[in-house]
């Protein structure tokens, strides 16, 4: 799937010129979609938010959100037909976006579940998990503050005659109401030896667990280094020993795979062990119904909340009986996430099915390559595809976002080609056009670059009817010397726009 449908934060950079450089270096397929561009009525607008044309479908898309957002969306399945390049993925990618990235969203494709190593309902399971996110509030008690003193106790080895062993560690931190001196247990201290903590640095212990963190170094340092890649921060306030409020995200495939792979020892045989294991990991059924079981109860306790995010399957007619009847017992379920499905498929046939039709093996056949038991769980959304206003409003806002320079003339001209192949080749043709464009020394697309790369560059359809009148076929070889070396003078025949 394209990048845009990441959610993970951008990194921040120190100037506002030097990040927007780096998103402009980040171009994908849709990385100009950033929503539905609905308005506050719940309508379509004609261009917002990267979104040309559809309105039907965005729409449509819109009523989807309001009812996955009041949570009555469960048991259902949103299935996107149209054909190629209408704006299907853009338009779960957008839903995508609106959501926000506190909510799990899961793209993955239909033939993605063809594995050697695990079954087709096991790689389904696993993005059914992944697609459903847990938070988790936790009041921790934790020793946070500046550390004063970091001091550890030796003593002699007991297992040999040679050498020290630390005994105790023994810290002092400081916040804004007062100092507490501490007295830890040695496999705290390798934790902090691990972290590379020194005194100076803001850190916090959990109580329960041991755990250290170091949160940055103190501000009362900054003036230390003319230049460094410290990160300063300010002195804690309150009491060094504190409750303290977590909240956590995690998708039940986290929880899944950090139960099904148990860390291991320090040894070094545990350590190649699990360097040399490559394998995927298949998930038992009965560890998932442990793992449900922990989850019912610390929703039940009010520690944690579920939140049911959105699995897109794009090319779903790529799965089989097997997937569909699979699909079929996992959206009935009381954890289920959202499902939008996507295809560009009409009547096709059912994979799987190929020898169970009458009399033949054409299989069965069924509107989307979809099973009719499936197909009635889902809502269908139509896209259709583009006029000519739209095909030339998204060139438009594509040059827009990767910074190129079109003459308006040369910008017709994609478009009929857009009309006359189809968006996505027009689309295509932008890039080497610009680099057309400044090899002649021009900033500013024009027609002879679209000209040119059309020469340059076939769409699917000339391609298929030079196949056809045998333009890319072998010529075959003449018995006369005479008349193969004449064959091979001749030019080559091509056809051009």
């Amino acid at each position: 799937m394209p990048a845009a449908a990441s959610t993970q934060p951008a990194i921040a950079t120190s100037g506002p010129s030097s990040s927007g450089a780096s998103r402009e270096a980040r171009i994908a397929t849709h990385s100009h979609i950033k929503g539905l561009g609905l308005g506050d009525d719940g309508l379509a607008l004609p261009a917002a938010q990267g979104f040309v044309g559809q309105k039907s479908a965005r729409e449509a898309c819109g009523l989807v959100l309001d009812l996955i957002r009041m949570r009555k969306f469960a048991g259902k399945a949103l299935l996107l037909a149209g054909g190629p390049g209408t704006g299907k993925t853009a338009l779960a990618l957008g839903v995508a976006h609106e959501l926000g990235h506190k909510v799990p969203f899961c793209p993955m494709v239909g033939s993605e579940v063809y594995s050697t190593e695990v079954k087709k309902t096991e790689v389904l399971m696993e993005n059914f998990r992944r697609a459903i996110g847990l938070r988790v509030r936790e009041t921790k008690e934790v020793y946070e503050g500046e550390i004063t003193e970091l001091t550890p106790t030796e003593a002699d080895n007991p297992l040999s005659g040679y050498g020290k062993t630390i005994a105790h560690v023994v810290i002092a931190l400081k916040t804004v109401k007062g100092t507490k001196q501490l007295r830890l247990d040695p496999s705290i201290y390798e934790s902090i030896m691990k972290e590379r903590i020194s005194v100076g640095d803001v850190i916090y212990i959990e109580a329960n667990t041991g755990a250290v963190k170091r949160v940055g170094r103190s501000d009362a340092y900054a003036t230390e280094f003319d230049l460094e890649a410290e990160e300063y921060v300010p002195l804690p306030k309150g009491e060094v020993h504190k409750r303290k409020e977590v909240v956590q995200d995690v998708t039940l495939h986290d929880l899944d795979m950090a139960n099904a792979k148990p860390q291991g020892g320090q040894d070094i045989m545990s350590v190649v062990g699990q360097l040399v294991k490559g394998r995927r990991t298949e998930v038992t059924d009965k560890l998932r119904g442990e793992i449900n079981r922990v989850v019912d109860k610390y929703i039940e306790q009010g520690i944690a909340e579920l939140v049911p995010g959105v699995l897109f399957i794009d090319e779903v007619h790529m799965l089989d009986m097997e997937c569909f009847t699979y699909l079929n017992r996992a959206l009935e379920s009381t954890i289920s996430p959202h499902v939008i499905l996507a295809t560009n498929r009409g009547q096709s046939t059912v994979r799987g099915t190929e020898y169970e039709g009458t009399g033949s093996a054409t299989g069965i056949v069924a509107p989307h390559g979809i099973p009719l038991d499936l197909l009635d769980r889902c809502m269908i959304v139509r896209t259709l595809p583009y006029e000519r206003d739209e095909i030339r409003e998204v060139i438009r806002l594509r040059t827009k976002v990767e910074g190129h320079l079109i003459a308006e003339d040369a910008l017709e001209k994609l478009t009929d080609e857009g009309i006359k192949s189809s968006l996505r080749f027009a689309l295509q043709l932008l890039s080497p056009a610009s680099i057309l464009a400044k090899t002649a020394g021009r900033n500013e697309i024009t027609v002879d670059d679209i000209a040119e790369t059309e020469v340059l560059f076939m769409d699917a359809r000339r391609s298929a009817r030079n196949l056809g009148a045998g333009v890319f076929a072998q010529p075959k070889q003449p018995a006369d010397p005479a008349a193969a070396a004449a064959a091979a003078a001749a030019p080559v025949p091509m056809e051009t726009s």
